[in-house]
C-alpha cells in the first residue's frame, strides 16, 4: 500500500500547502523547458493549492488529509484534492538525467504484466497519446498485485479505484502547450527521458 500521502502536506493549522518541487525549474531542459515548469506549478499546482484552502475554511475539509478527501469527497473540493495530489505524484515521478531502463523487480513485474519493457511503453504511450480531453495516465498495481496502464479523466485518481499509483503522466494541455503546442506526441516523448524510475521503484515496493 501507500505509506506516504504524495500531495500536499497537512500541515499549519490544518492548511494546505504547495510542496516545493524536487528540481530546480530549469533541471529538466531540454525535455521540459523551464518556462513550462513555472507556468505549470506556480499558475496550475499553486491555484489548486490556494483555491482548495479557500473551499475548506471553516468546514469539516479542514480536519481531512487531501488524500481524505480524495477518497471521501465529490464535486469542487474532490477535483481541487485530486489535482493537487496529482501533480505533486507527477513532479515527484521526473528527474533530470533520468529516464534510463528500470532493472529489479520492478522490471520483473513489468514484463510478466505486460510482456516486455517496450510493450508497457507502447501500451503508456498509446494510452497517454490517444486519451480524450484532459486527465492522467497512469501505471497501477491493481489488488490482485498484477501491473495496469489506466486511465483518469480531470483529477480522478486510480485510488478511488482501490489501486496503487506507481507512475503518471499530465496530459492536461497545460503540461506542454508552451513547449509543444497541441502535439502531445512530442511532450511524450521527451517526458520518457525524465522518468524517476528510482522513486517509482520505492513505490512498487511500499
Amino acid at each position: 500500500g501507500i505509506n506516504a500521502e504524495y500531495g500536499v502536506y497537512y500541515i499549519n493549522k490544518m492548511s494546505f500547502v504547495l510542496p516545493a518541487l524536487p528540481f530546480e525549474k530549469n533541471a529538466l531542459a531540454p525535455f521540459i523547458s523551464a518556462e513550462t515548469v513555472e507556468f505549470h506549478y506556480e499558475k496550475h499546482h499553486r491555484g489548486y493549492v490556494v483555491k482548495l484552502n479557500e473551499l475548506a475554511k471553516g468546514t469539516p475539509l479542514e480536519t481531512k488529509s487531501l488524500q481524505e478527501i480524495v477518497l471521501t469527497e465529490q464535486g469542487k473540493a474532490f477535483n481541487l484534492a485530486g489535482q493537487i495530489w496529482n501533480h505533486t505524484f507527477y513532479w515527484d515521478s521526473l528527474a533530470p538525467h533520468k529516464g534510463d531502463k528500470l532493472s529489479g523487480k520492478l522490471l520483473h513485474d513489468i514484463v510478466a504484466s505486460f510482456g516486455s519493457y517496450d510493450e508497457f511503453v507502447n501500451k503508456f504511450t498509446s494510452a497517454a497519446t490517444n486519451h480524450f480531453g484532459s486527465g492522467w495516465v497512469w501505471l497501477v498495481r491493481s489488488a490482485d498485485g498484477k501491473l495496469e496502464v489506466v486511465e483518469t479523466h480531470d483529477a480522478g485518481n486510480p485510488l478511488t479505484q482501490g489501486k496503487q499509483p506507481l507512475l503518471t503522466i499530465d496530459v492536461w494541455e497545460h503540461a506542454y502547450y508552451i513547449d509543444h503546442r497541441n502535439n502531445r506526441g512530442a511532450y511524450i516523448a521527451a517526458w520518457w527521458n525524465l522518468v524517476n524510475w528510482d522513486i517509482v521503484e520505492k513505490r512498487a515496493l511500499a
